[in-house]
């Protein structure tokens, strides 16, 4: 027992930010407003604990979080605030040629971030740290932007961060990317019921 608590203990702001995220993207599927605010406090401690492992894109990244928390509540507010209800969904495919930039734009991301991973840091995954850091940026956006295809970019996102924590014994945080990947299926279903647009 005495193993157990003082695991935890050395543990507890990974515990604490794994069950905020989790809350987080709970609300994300319901499009409740206050992700947003749950974002900044959970992103703010993952700051901390990648700090602390080393992973130094995804610490890069969880300010980039707190930052589009911010801009996404703002957004969410004003669209509410314009049509008394909940913002509409969007689709990437019916906005011309925003697929495409958001293609140029995760591989512009992936590019700069691993080149400072491999001539600024000590980290020994620069490229799966660079991939996952871009593919979550363009996410983040289109979250904040309603575009419903975000779900599919956090699954191959939150698959390959798992494999990342594994092996950074990260073991909340494995637990929270394996519900992550889990919870971004059932994310596109439910948004998808709401939205009722053709993705073709």
């Amino acid at each position: 027992m005495d193993i157990v608590f003082n695991w935890f203990t050395d543990n507890y702001i990974e515990a604490v930010g794994t069950l905020l995220s989790i809350v987080y993207l709970i609300f994300s599927i319901k499009q409740n407003i206050w992700l947003w605010p749950l974002g900044i406090i959970s992103s703010a401690m993952y700051i901390y604990i990648f700090f602390i492992a080393k992973i130094y894109a995804d610490m890069g990244l969880q300010v980039y979080y707190v930052l589009i928390s911010i801009y996404g509540w703002y957004s969410w507010s004003s669209a509410n605030k314009r049509t008394s209800r909940s913002a509409k969904i969007n689709s990437i495919f019916h906005q011309n040629y925003l697929i495409f930039y958001l293609i140029v734009a995760a591989v512009i991301l992936f590019i700069l971030l691993s080149q400072i991973l491999l001539r600024c840091t000590d980290s020994n995954i620069p490229y799966l740290d660079a991939i996952t850091t871009s593919l979550s940026i363009i996410a983040t956006w289109m979250l904040a932007k309603k575009y419903i295809e975000h779900w599919f970019v956090w699954i191959v996102v939150d698959a390959l961060s798992s494999g990342i924590y594994i092996y950074k014994e990260l073991y909340f945080t494995v637990f929270l990317y394996l519900v992550y990947t889990l919870m971004a299926v059932i994310g596109y279903r439910e948004w998808n019921k709401d939205a009722k647009i053709s993705l073709v």
